[in-house]
């Protein structure tokens, strides 16, 4: 018999892949394929900001080998450019190109258009304000059974 903690532990991992799936299928419509999805959202997560690839593990909870890794395929397409930041040479900063910034603006298309299909269904705002303080609650949980304290 699972119990809720484990089931909600299941939902938040199937939940990730379902959306990883939906920013595939919007990069699929548009004939993008020199970026995948986990990139997307990396991409996304820097905005128009300028950051390096440790602040950017922070902010979107990465792995940094693979924010490494991803950056360096970005940058490679050319939706990132890259320069050493001129207050630390051993730090990379990123940030995106013009081609990275349209990409920023398709993904936040997809984010207005999901919302405007919310309307009228029970999702509405209060219930999805709801689930993300609980989301927290379990961040700060899981944060606290590592040593990190709370976030």
């Amino acid at each position: 018999m699972t119990t809720p903690y484990y089931e909600a532990i299941q939902l938040i991992e199937r939940l990730h892949r379902y959306f990883l799936d939906v920013v595939k299928v919007e990069l699929d419509k548009k004939n993008i394929q020199d970026i995948n999805n986990v990139q997307t959202m990396i991409l996304h997560s820097i905005g128009h900001d300028e950051l390096t690839v440790g602040e950017l593990t922070l902010r979107g909870y990465y792995l940094g080998s693979n924010v490494s890794y991803n950056v360096k395929k970005m940058v490679e397409n050319g939706y990132l450019d890259q320069a050493r930041s001129v207050h630390d040479k051993r730090s990379i900063r990123v940030k995106l190109t013009d081609k990275g910034k349209a990409l920023h603006s398709l993904i936040d298309e997809m984010f207005q258009t999901h919302e405007k299909n919310l309307e009228g269904t029970p999702l509405s705002g209060d219930r999805l304000k709801e689930a993300g303080e609980t989301l927290k609650m379990l961040e700060r949980f899981w944060s606290s059974q590592v040593g990190f304290g709370g976030i």
